[in-house]
């Protein structure tokens, strides 16, 4: 072969890998809208409207008998999404990587929970069951759908293009939960003026998520291919797929470590975002219209977040920017922590360091661990890697629960969450993360 075809076509992989990328990118554009205006806006407060409708004199649904009290509905079937999730993706995982086909396995997910979204449209009158199935429904897919779609990173980059790769489709994302969520909060806000009431523009809203999630989610289908693994032993039953995964995770201790340095950091990060708006009402005493500006400030400049700390990781390294980050989360929150009360200038202050660095560490610690997975494993450890972001994010809320009900002080609450992100940064820069990639049997970059 002469130098010219060789050329031509070392050309031709790079345009394929540029247009898989590219494909790869409008999968967080499509399912983002899910997150921000469903999960984070629209569906909790509306969900329990219904239940407390459908709810007994004394305040109780009874979902299969139980009884339930209705403000607690929204989180328990949260919960139980959780757990069909954590049995779900260590199979899904090892499924894909079996057989090499991850695309119908994405597919599947995506389209399964874009129609559960979508379904939502139908949740009004006292059907709670119907919106508590629905959200179970969703919120599982999107973590395995989420779990497919992130094992595709370290097919589709080389080690030295994926943190501008995983910071790009970050980006995306939060760029279209913005653009939704500003035509939503359009509707919602002035309904009248659409001749709807409240409730059918909540109903809208939340259908048009799952709407955009499935046209969007055609542009990744369309562009990412299968990959032919080597042939491996089936995927085991359930738990005991979860049990074999995190055993094959032993042999690879240094993972495991970035994986607990994660979760902990993770989980900060996490509550930091569902408990924010609580401490925004509850102790500075904002209104809801300011807290709906805060979520879009964050939402838009996390793009800006997400491309500059990619850009740093070029130049630093991934781990050090993540150090970076965490440092800066932690002066976030002890800012927050003496915010004066009625004060919106200044929460919206803190809403912009924390979207400054939301996108950026949450985007380079995906491309980080992508380095960390051992060639033919990516969904089944990707499955590990999800189920540290969504399975395991309850010493958070815990801890913040626990510290106002012994100080009766949401500052202290807040301020008590600084723990994750101290431990975080400390696992974290103990990890030999060039060892812990050759251990992986991995290429090391130049810069990590």
């Amino acid at each position: 072969m002469g130098i010219d075809a060789v050329r031509a076509e070392v050309t031709d992989e790079v345009a394929e890998r540029r247009r898989e990328q590219r494909g790869w990118y409008f999968y967080d554009w499509a399912c983002s809208v899910y997150s921000t205006s469903v999960l984070t806006v629209f569906l909790g407060p509306y969900l329990t409207s219904v239940a407390k409708s459908a709810a007994d004199a004394d305040g109780f649904v009874h979902p299969l008998g139980i009884p339930v009290r209705a403000g607690a509905f929204f989180p328990y079937a949260v919960s139980l999404s959780v757990i069909v999730a954590v049995l779900a993706m260590p199979l899904v995982g090892a499924a894909a990587d079996r057989t090499g086909r991850k695309k119908p396995l994405l597919a599947a997910a995506a389209y399964l929970g874009a129609a559960a979204t979508t379904g939502m449209f139908f949740l009004d009158g006292e059907r709670y069951l119907l919106g508590g199935a629905l959200l179970v429904v969703a919120n599982a897919a999107q973590s395995v759908a989420m779990m497919l779609y992130n094992s595709y990173l370290p097919q589709i980059a080389p080690p030295e293009e994926r943190d501008a790769v995983s910071s790009r489709g970050w980006a995306l994302g939060y760029a279209a939960g913005a653009l939704v969520l500003v035509a939503n909060l359009v509707l919602y806000l002035a309904h009248d003026s659409f001749g709807v009431s409240e409730s059918t523009a909540v109903r809208i809203c939340l259908a048009s998520a799952g709407l955009w999630w499935g046209a969007f989610a055609v542009i990744p289908l369309r562009r990412l291919r299968d990959r032919r693994s080597p042939a491996r032993e089936a995927a085991l039953p359930g738990r005991r797929q979860l049990a074999a995964t995190l055993r094959d995770m032993r042999r690879h201790p240094l993972t495991l470590a970035f994986l607990l340095a994660y979760l902990l950091y993770n989980d900060g990060i996490q509550t930091v975002i569902s408990q924010a708006s609580v401490y925004g009402s509850e102790e500075l005493g904002l209104e809801q219209s300011t807290l709906i500006v805060a979520v879009l400030l964050v939402q838009v400049l996390a793009v800006a977040g997400a491309l500059a700390l990619g850009r740093l990781a070029h130049r630093y390294g991934a781990k050090r920017t993540i150090l970076g980050s965490l440092v800066a989360w932690t002066l976030t929150l002890g800012a927050g922590y003496f915010l004066p009360a009625g004060a919106p200038l200044w929460f919206f202050v803190l809403a912009a360091g924390i979207g400054l660095v939301l996108g950026g560490s949450q985007a380079l610690s995906r491309s980080l661990f992508s380095h960390l997975v051992p060639p033919g494993k990516e969904a089944e450890y990707f499955s590990a890697y999800e189920l540290s972001d969504r399975g395991m994010s309850w010493l958070g809320p815990l801890l913040f629960g626990l510290t106002y009900q012994l100080t009766g002080s949401y500052r202290d609450a807040i301020i008590s969450l600084v723990v994750f992100f101290v431990l975080g940064f400390v696992l974290l820069a103990r990890v030999p993360v060039r060892r812990a990639i050759r251990d992986a049997g991995n290429p090391v970059p130049d810069r990590i």
